[in-house]
């Protein structure tokens, strides 16, 4: 299915570090158990969706690009596009607005939905089209949508798709309202941080669907039920996405940590609490609970999503510990 193109693979050497990234996938342990995403990072050549990229230096962001007059940078640029990390790939005024997510996330997350052959998956923030490619080869251009607010990101990924051989349907569109006429998904996964699940999404899944979101610096996995209802846990894994772009866009002003503990404040299981609890409890509140719970790991909470309400809990649906979030 995966094209390449011509001039870009000097001396095979994007075969070589692709194959090399494989590896380190599989060595992290992440995406074990469905070997068809090993065969789609595999196949997919990332490098023909980052052109170009930001790399963090002192004082801002430096540019690497495939289309460097110097051969040197051109190879910084390709072995730099199959390192194991997250890519800057758009940046406004120093924001980061879109990137290539680490890899090996990416392979945690596909696995997690337990994709089978003939569903159809709806990702949520296009990027640059490098995860819906990696969906495309493994269920086929006609079972992916993915769609993104901005026009540009989605006619840079539809290109990029398209010089790697995929044709997956691109939307531009607001990603929290979904896209209705591909309605019902098997799958939603989102690549994009958000406050909480989009009742429409909820909508849009089949009975017995999932949901994958990135919320509160963690990922939840959702199971749809019929009845407009979807319910789920967290997965082990940290996770850091720019934020959703239109409605649904997570936010708020900077907490007041006075009162918590150095070292509560810079462990990443109470950030990622304080995440979740937003609004809900004040964060000296939040590190009592922390303290007097066992300092839980992520697996421990859940989100709920009912036809009136949403919320995140600790250990039970219906237990003490329950937060509401906005949807």
């Amino acid at each position: 299915m995966g094209g390449h193109a011509p001039g870009r693979e000097p001396d095979g050497l994007a075969d070589a570090a692709r194959a090399a990234l494989v590896r380190r996938i599989e060595a992290s342990g992440a995406g074990s158990g469905d070997p068809g995403w090993r065969e789609a990072f595999a196949a997919v050549p990332r490098h023909l969706f980052v052109p170009y990229y930001y790399v963090g230096v002192a004082g801002g962001y430096e540019r690497r690009w495939a289309e460097s007059t110097d051969p040197r940078a051109r190879e910084r640029w390709l072995r730099g596009a199959y390192e194991d990390t997250p890519l800057a790939t758009r940046l406004r005024d120093g924001e980061l607005l879109s990137s290539s997510s680490q890899p090996s996330l990416m392979a945690d997350m596909l696995a997690a939905l337990e994709v089978r052959d003939g569903h159809t998956v709806l990702e949520i923030g296009a990027g640059t089209g490098y995860n819906a490619a990696l969906l495309a080869h493994r269920l086929g251009d006609d079972n992916v949508t993915t769609v993104d607010l901005d026009p540009e990101i989605t006619e840079s990924a539809r290109r990029h798709l398209a010089a790697a051989g995929y044709h997956p349907v691109v939307v531009t569109g607001d990603g929290a309202r979904g896209v209705p006429e591909r309605a019902p998904f098997d799958r939603i996964i989102a690549t994009c941080a958000l406050g909480g699940v989009p009742r429409a999404w909820v909508a849009q899944s089949r009975p017995g669907g999932r949901i994958l979101v990135p919320l509160a610096t963690g990922l939840v996995l959702l199971t749809v039920s019929g009845t407009g209802h979807a319910e789920g846990r967290f997965l082990h894994t940290p996770a850091y996405f720019v934020p959703l772009r239109g409605a649904g866009r997570p936010g708020g002003e900077p907490m007041q940590l006075g009162g918590v503990p150095h070292r509560a404040r810079e462990d990443d299981l109470f950030r990622f609490l304080l995440a979740l609890t937003r609004g809900s409890l004040d964060p000296q509140e939040a590190h009592a609970l922390w303290e007097q719970e066992g300092r839980p790991q992520r697996e421990r909470y859940g989100i709920t999503v009912g036809e009136e309400a949403e919320w995140a809990w600790l250990d039970d649906p219906e237990g003490p510990y329950a937060w509401p979030l906005p949807s």
